[in-house]
């Protein structure tokens, strides 16, 4: 029992430390479907050793994958990320998508951001055209 507090202790002091070693804080998180594409928006009010923020997507039971990386600015600052690379079977499919910091000190790990789901609707052809250009990548 000693031994699994010992742990969990060690866990959430390091993710504090994280956290304040960070110093990202998100006020505003959300994406919208656009067309073909989603848009990703986010903006911090405070970014202290934040080198970049690396936009995570993964569908629904899938595991997440990297779509892209955004150097910091430093302070506060609006981001955009348009997803191009989108693609989906079913009418109306629902992506899940999170932030993930990167921090400049390379002994912290890094930390993520809540989750946003978004519902993306793409007609019928515009699916059928996505179909053939996966074919070909």
């Amino acid at each position: 029992m000693k031994k699994k507090i010992a742990y969990l202790s060690l866990a959430i002091l390091t993710s504090v430390i994280s956290i304040f070693a960070l110093g990202t804080t998100l006020s505003l998180f959300n994406a919208y479907s656009s067309g073909e594409n989603i848009i990703v928006n986010w903006q911090t009010s405070e970014e202290i050793n934040l080198r970049e923020f690396v936009v995570q997507r993964k569908s629904l039971n899938m595991s997440y994958v990297e779509i892209g990386r955004i150097a910091a600015r430093g302070g506060n600052n609006y981001y955009t990320f348009v997803d191009e690379n989108v693609f989906s079977k079913n009418t109306n499919e629902v992506f899940v998508y999170r932030l993930k910091f990167v921090s400049t000190n390379s002994g912290v790990e890094a930390t993520y951001s809540d989750e946003i789901t978004v519902s993306h609707n793409i007609s019928s052809v515009k699916r059928t055209w996505g179909s053939i250009k996966a074919l070909f990548r």
